[in-house]
């Protein structure tokens, strides 16, 4: 090979080994960095120059122009990374199914000693008592005190559940803004990306560093699956849905519903939609929901993934009450697997038994005729009334009181309901509680009446919910309640655990991969610096021969 032509191996050596400190020194000084995946020089050989070709030869006459910097990849197991997002996202949906679980102890209060049991107990404490003296004025001020200190914790607890079900219905459309954002970022890498990749020359790493934390976040959100095309674009897809494409990002948009003001994520491109008199869509989201909640919460399915589905599933889409228990396949289909509906509905449950039955003894005992266990009016007297809405209306032909029946089959008619939020103490109870005088007109004590009362709290005939058949007293039906809460408490931590776990292993072999190792980046500093001094004093060598061949022999 002429001298001259020697020159370009050196220069060759020179700038691989210059670019690959580069990439070493980038890699050191990013060890820190989070999302930051470890960057590996590719070297490879530079075209030949054939001097000739024969046939007869092994292989042609050929010079070589010395080592090629190819490119610098980053260094990633795509296997590993899937099974990552996948699990943590699968982590993320269990996570807050325990949040919420952890919450609803928190509210039933059973922890920290001011608890809904002691009410409960102390209201069947006070008809005992009752039972020992029925005309005592003290004891029947004693039953309105513990119903009303009843009915006060009863709301306190139910109104927590709400408020954390309206907690939740927010982050929900908090997590829809940031999936959105996610979207519009991941649009905009791929353009950078590409505009700086087409030329096969450069490799934009560190904008595909940024881009796969992102997706790292995404996953943790929703269920996604994604690819990357030959030009370096990535695609993106949430429950199977297109979400990212080339250079498109189709936006998430929440429906609010009217009644109960919950969002529900819904993709605008499949759903249909009319125009109002101002020119506003009006959407009909039915068939175009993010989420199908009528799947069931299974691993083998892939359908326990992503933290926003777990607040949907949490949340619900109503307020619970005892009417989702009456009817098996509702609940079933609706309430058994939201955490905060299926709770809220129980514990209704339990104050709507307790309060119907409490004053179906006293309507069954009253004597308006007497004006026994009546109110002013002469209606059948009542220790719970209804905020909204009338108990009972008078006949006017025969002047008969008649029971209005609660609306148990319209979900919007709430105020018919003996239910907790339109509950209260009957107003003439609280200032005169003597009314409950047990007392009858030929002036003996009401002894039935009370015992009655007895037999409402010790009368074991209740269930939690349609799926399970043990039957309660309520004392014990609330033993129940507070006993399911803690199993499904510790199923959920036990859950979350094995996950964080999973994650953890999942995470650490992949930073075996894409981790910056400091031993590992010096050793290559070393080498590539050796490289770097060789390719130097190979491009001395060949100068001190020019100069000897010029100087010497060119006289």
């Amino acid at each position: 090979m002429p001298l001259m032509g020697n020159l370009y191996i050196g220069a060759s050596g020179l700038q691989a080994s210059q670019n690959a400190l580069n990439a070493t020194a980038h890699n050191m000084s990013n060890m820190s960095t989070t999302g930051y995946v470890r960057q590996q020089v590719l070297l490879g050989t530079r075209e030949y120059n054939t001097i000739s070709v024969n046939a007869s030869s092994v292989s042609n006459q050929q010079l070589g122009l010395g080592v090629e910097y190819s490119k610098v990849r980053q260094v990633r197991d795509a296997f590993l990374d899937q099974t990552y997002r996948k699990e943590s996202g699968r982590s993320a949906f269990y996570e807050v199914s325990y949040n919420t679980m952890s919450e609803v102890e928190n509210l039933l209060g059973e922890l920290d000693g001011s608890s809904f049991s002691d009410s409960l107990g102390n209201l069947w404490t006070s008809v005992q008592e009752l039972a020992n003296n029925p005309t005592s004025a003290t004891n029947q001020g004693l039953l309105v005190q513990r119903a009303s200190e009843f009915l006060e914790k009863a709301t306190s607890v139910y109104s927590g559940l709400t408020a954390y079900q309206d907690n939740l219905n927010l982050q929900i459309k908090s997590s829809v803004d940031i999936i959105n954002t996610y979207g519009k970022q991941l649009v905009e890498l791929n353009d950078k990306i590409r505009k700086i990749e087409t030329g096969g020359i450069e490799s934009a790493n560190d904008l595909r560093d940024a881009r796969n934390q992102i997706i790292d976040k995404l996953s943790r959100l929703v269920n996604i699956s994604y690819a990357e095309d030959t030009t370096g674009n990535i695609t993106v897809k949430i429950e199977g849905e297109d979400f990212v494409t080339k250079d498109n990002v189709y936006e998430i948009a929440v429906d609010e519903d009217p009644n109960t003001g919950f969002y529900t994520p819904f993709w605008p491109n499949n759903a249909k939609y009319t125009l109002d008199a101002d020119g506003n869509k009006k959407y009909t989201i039915e068939n175009a929901k993010v989420f199908n909640m009528n799947q069931t919460i299974s691993t083998d399915m892939n359908t326990d993934i992503g933290s926003v589905k777990s607040m949907l599933f949490a949340r619900g889409d109503h307020k619970g009450n005892y009417t989702d228990l009456l009817n098996e396949e509702k609940y079933n289909s609706n309430i058994s697997q939201s955490i905060l509906m299926n709770i809220q509905a129980e514990f209704d449950q339990l104050i709507h038994a307790v309060v119907t039955s409490i004053n179906k003894v006293l309507e069954d005992a009253s004597d308006s005729d007497n004006n026994y266990l009546c109110n002013s009016d002469g209606s059948p007297l009542q220790l719970f009334t209804k905020i909204s809405g009338v108990a009972y209306v008078e006949d006017p032909i025969t002047g008969d009181w008649i029971y209005q029946e609660e609306d148990i089959n319209n979900p919007n008619k709430t105020e018919t309901l003996y239910s907790v939020m339109n509950l209260q103490i009957n107003g003439e109870l609280e200032k005169q509680p003597s009314k409950l005088s047990f007392r009858l007109p030929d002036g003996s004590e009401d002894n039935e009446t009370v015992e009655k009362l007895k037999a409402a709290f010790k009368n074991e005939s209740h269930i939690l919910n349609p799926n399970l058949k043990l039957a309660a007293n309520f004392v014990d039906y609330y033993s129940n309640l507070v006993s399911q809460v803690a199993n499904s408490g510790a199923v959920f931590r036990s859950i979350l655990y094995n996950q964080e776990q999973t994650v953890e292993a999942t995470n650490y072999a992949r930073e075996q991969i894409i981790g910056v190792s400091q031993d590992e980046e010096l050793t290559n500093m070393i080498k590539f610096q050796n490289a770097f001094n060789a390719s130097s004093r190979y491009i001395n060598v060949i100068d001190e021969m020019l100069e000897h061949i010029i100087n010497t022999l060119g006289r």
